[in-house]
């Protein structure tokens, strides 16, 4: 693997396990077996690092988010398929949700980054929720409430491993299957309506087991 890429895998772990304030370049060198100035050679700063890092982890997500759009049919489905490829993403890449999550919190320097590479996924999002709920399909909500509650709780379910033990859940594969099919029942309960949702019209009647 080329150094770069090995720098940007180590800093990705650090600033998602750490965060970004208390991770240090001199603990990702150490943990390379390099020097910081080798570190600043490819990134001149430790900021100008976690550009890089959020740079490639979102375009990651969006990657990852696309390709399960491309499989996906039509209606509820993509909600489906863009939920399943999240919590694929946490239990295959946990430190890159991570530190996605603690980029979007208040006063951080990467925010802009993320909003930048992830801007055409959400373009898209309100565009489909705005033809569903025209078509009736979906609840006629706030696009940008829907989508802020849904990354929220989507996110939020798949990764925050601290709040799920204080409720008593433990992170495990099974856990996360069932977490899964439990926020999509959820999610599904609170955007479509029960007519579509009783007579099967563009709508699943049973979220999948697995």
């Amino acid at each position: 693997m080329r150094t770069p890429d090995r720098i940007l895998d180590a800093a990705l772990a650090s600033f998602a396990t750490r965060g970004y304030e208390v991770a240090s370049l001199d603990a990702i060198a150490a943990e390379l077996g390099l020097t910081k100035q080798a570190i600043l050679y490819w990134f001149p700063s430790k900021e100008v690092l976690l550009e890089a890092v959020v740079a490639r982890s979102a375009d990651e997500l969006a990657d990852a988010l696309e390709g399960a759009l491309a499989r996906a049919g039509q209606g509820w489905e993509r909600v489906e398929a863009v939920v399943r490829a999240v919590f694929g993403l946490a239990v295959r890449r946990p430190h890159l949700l991570g530190l996605l999550r603690e980029v979007t919190r208040p006063g951080s320097p990467a925010t802009a980054t993320l909003a930048q590479r992830m801007a055409p996924l959400v373009d898209r999002a309100r565009e489909f929720l705005d033809a569903e709920m025209a078509a009736g399909a979906i609840r006629r909500h706030d696009t940008s409430v829907v989508l802020l509650s849904a990354y929220s709780a989507v996110v939020g379910t798949a990764t925050e491993v601290e709040v799920m033990r204080a409720l008593g859940v433990e992170p495990t594969l099974r856990s996360a299957s069932r977490r899964r099919r439990e926020l999509l029942a959820l999610l599904r309960s609170a955007l479509v309506p029960e007519a579509r949702a009783a007579d099967g019209n563009g709508v699943q009647d049973a979220v999948p087991a697995g």
